[in-house]
């Protein structure tokens, strides 16, 4: 196997095993580095080297920021999840005037505000990670006869269910 093909089953592996946090890190990590390559870009001589290459890494950073828009859950992330929709629609529209420009300053903010949005959101993973987890409940205790159930009462449905869940 070359390294290239490693590479590639090494990031597969990672996505398929990280968190849904984590996933979010590593998209924005993605849309940073692409438009590190797209302001490198500025460097060419080659006029169709430089257009191919800063087109091709703001759509896929476009596509990123889409992504993240759509995997916001409007219910859940509240007044936040408003401000990123709002934060994410702006990106793309200044992406797509960065683009058809070709204004490199468009682009390096766009980096700056996505970096400050990786870290705050890489800082927040490291201090749940940090947080106590909270305390395990008691084990069982062994019981030596059955606890008998009346016939009439029916089982509870899932929606009756008022215990913990795993996924919070």
């Amino acid at each position: 196997m070359n390294s290239a093909n490693k590479l590639n089953a090494y990031r597969v592996a990672a996505v398929n095993t990280s968190s849904a946090e984590n996933l979010v890190v590593m998209l924005y990590d993605g849309a940073i580095r692409f438009l590190g390559i797209a302001i490198k870009a500025f460097e060419r001589e080659d006029p169709l080297d430089f257009n191919f290459t800063v087109h091709e890494n703001i759509t896929r950073t476009q596509a990123i920021i889409r992504e993240l828009n759509r995997s916001l859950d409007p219910e859940k992330a509240g007044e936040l999840g408003d401000h990123l929709v709002s934060l994410y629609d702006y990106f793309d529209n200044r992406l797509q005037e960065a683009n058809v420009k070709k204004n490199k300053e468009i682009i390096v903010e766009i980096r700056t505000r996505l970096t400050e949005l990786r870290d705050a959101w890489n800082e927040s993973l490291n201090q749940l990670s940090e947080a106590p987890a909270p305390a395990a409940a008691p084990a069982p205790v062994p019981v030596a006869q059955p606890i008998p159930v009346a016939a009439s009462a029916p089982p509870p449905s899932s929606s009756e269910y008022t215990g913990l869940s795993l996924m919070g």
